[in-house]
This record gives structure tokens, sequence and C-alpha cells, in this order.
């Protein structure tokens, strides 16, 4: 299991813990995500992701997240959105989508707790994350919503016009997306 002893947890001022995550990509074309290993059930998978350190920035975060996790480096690219989870743990999500550039052989949470990470197809991976982690699921979900070509859209801007942010709440089965 994994152990941060100075580890600080944030929260936003309505009392969600503060989340940012990566959908690692092995390519731009978005079909092949490197999921993890859970460190609490090291046979389930989870997009690599974790809480913001004070003063830290949701990219930020993200990008140390997916490096300490799943040892990869990559180019960071949109924020796909910021999902909530309401159910038994108040949390607020930053997902952002990024390519990977590089891939370590032994990184910190391979060495310390023996993380395994695997590349999946999105498909495949929206079935192994349904089970243990729904809302992963969901991230993943989203991109394929907004990337469709039936709904008129090619790319999702990497940054809103409205600078407001997409968010998505999830409270056991997934509810459409809403902007606030």
């Amino acid at each position: 299991m994994k152990f941060k002893p100075n580890q600080t947890r944030t929260y936003d001022g309505e009392g969600f813990k503060k989340r940012a995550a990566c959908l690692c990509f092995r390519n731009e074309q978005e079909d092949e995500v490197l999921l993890v290993s859970s460190s609490r059930h090291p046979d389930q998978w989870i997009v690599p992701g974790g809480g913001m350190e004070p003063e830290e920035e949701p990219c930020g975060a993200a990008v140390r997240e997916v490096y300490e996790e799943a040892g990869v480096k990559g180019k960071l690219g949109r924020l796909l959105g910021v999902f909530e989870q309401n159910q038994d743990r108040k949390h607020r999500t930053y997902v952002y989508v990024l390519t990977v550039t590089e891939t370590l052989e032994a990184w910190e949470d391979s060495v310390n707790i023996g993380r395994k990470r695997e590349w999946f197809t999105v498909e495949e991976a929206i079935k192994v994350l349904q089970c243990h982690k729904p809302v992963h699921a969901e991230y993943l979900k989203r991109l394929r919503l907004a990337c469709s070509p039936t709904n008129g859209n090619a790319l999702v801007p990497s940054r809103p016009d409205d600078n407001r942010s997409l968010y998505v709440t999830t409270q056991g089965p997934a509810l459409p997306p809403s902007r606030r």
C-alpha cells in the first residue's frame, strides 16, 4: 500500500479534495491508454493521478502524479474536464490528456510498492475500469464523446473560450455532463 508520510491533503472552498490525473496515450491518435495497478488492490487497474499539493497548479500535479505512479513523461495536452465524485469521499479531479514521449524502466512506485503499468485500447480500458473505478471509466467515455465525429467536434479546444471548466459529477450511475 502506498504511504506518503509528508503528504498534505488540499481541499477547495467547497470541501472537495483537490486531485489531478492524466489519460496517458501512446500517441496522438489517442487509441491506447496507459493504466497502472492500484496501490490498494494490485490486481486492479486505475488512471494515474492523486492529490494536489499546497500551491500546486492542477496541470503540474497531473504531470507529477503520472511521473510517480506510471514512470512516464510526455507532452501535456488539453484539460479534458473536472470530475466530481460525491459517493464516499468528495473529490474534484482535473483530468488532462498526455501524449507519452518517454517511458522509464524503473520509477518511484514500481520500486517502492511494485506498481505495474499496461497499455489498453480505450474500449478495453473502459471495461477494465468500469467495475473497480467507474469514475475513471467516465474520463475515457468523456474523451470518446468529446472527439466523436457525430457531435460535430473533431477536437476539443485546449482551453474553453469562456475560461470555465467542464464539470462532470458522478453519484452512482453516470450523469450527463453539465457546464457550471
